[in-house]
């Protein structure tokens, strides 16, 4: 299992997110333009897991989404920056909530419950998934984007070449969640890429400082500084750059 008190505190203290998180902030506006697409009712109920510093929020109060919002993250400093991001207003309510262990202290149903680039983060995804589907109404739609098995190819690649295994996390393969998405209909899943170029290794691993991304796979053991050298010269090599497979998912209630 992911070490859920790791992931806290490493999103907890990434006060520099919102510069650093370039595709995070891409994906979101995408993810935003197509809930906006759904043709919400003007006071449907939101409710966001995960919500950052505030990159989908934001986004979506711009389309006008949404009557009454619980906007949500597990750590408690992301809410505030999303908090001061959005602003205060009447019905947009802001909490700390665990997306997907903490689901049972919510109360009522919800038009919307959206996510971006927050879900690859979980245990479950499959059981949340299914969680969230249960507290949608009867015509409400959960709607999010996560990251897939192709995500930091580049980084895998450059371990592979000097023997070695990379400590990132496995995310689940875009046909795995595929597979997921059949025990629901109708849903609908789409996948795409996007590269982000660094000027070498080093600027990568620190912009994944920045951004709180640095939970390592469960087992890890950090590599030595010799062979991390090799590691980051290899990835220098190959380009220095990195991909994000982003899979956005939409099922509707």
């Amino acid at each position: 299992m992911i070490d859920q008190t790791r992931v806290t505190t490493a999103f907890d203290r990434a006060e520099h997110y919102a510069g650093h998180a370039g595709v995070q902030r891409e994906v979101a506006q995408a993810l935003a333009a197509r809930i906006a697409a759904l043709g919400l009712p003007d006071d449907a109920r939101v409710l966001e897991i995960g919500c950052g510093t505030g990159f989908l929020t934001k986004a979506l109060l711009d389309y006008g989404i949404g009557g009454e919002w619980l906007v949500t993250d597990k750590a408690p400093g992301m809410v505030a920056r999303c908090r001061s991001v959005v602003g205060e207003a009447p019905g947009r309510n802001f909490a700390v909530l665990d997306g997907e262990y903490g689901l049972g202290a919510l109360e009522g149903r919800f038009g919307l419950v959206c996510a971006s680039m927050t879900m690859q983060w979980f245990d479950d995804l499959a059981g949340t998934v299914e969680r969230l589907v249960q507290l949608l109404e009867p015509d409400g739609h959960l709607v999010f984007n996560t990251l897939a098995g192709e995500t930091f190819a580049e980084w895998r690649g450059a371990h592979a070449a000097c023997g070695l295994e990379a400590g990132a996390i496995a995310f689940p393969t875009a046909e795995a969640l595929m597979q997921m998405l059949r025990r629901f209909s109708p849903a609908a899943l789409t996948v795409e890429r996007h590269v982000e170029r660094h000027e070498n290794a080093r600027q990568f691993l620190e912009r994944l400082k920045l951004v709180g991304a640095t939970t390592p796979r469960p087992g890890h053991v950090p590599l030595s500084p010799g062979n991390l050298r090799r590691v980051m010269a290899a990835f220098d090599t190959d380009g220095a750059q990195a991909t994000y497979e982003v899979v956005t998912c939409h099922i509707a209630g």
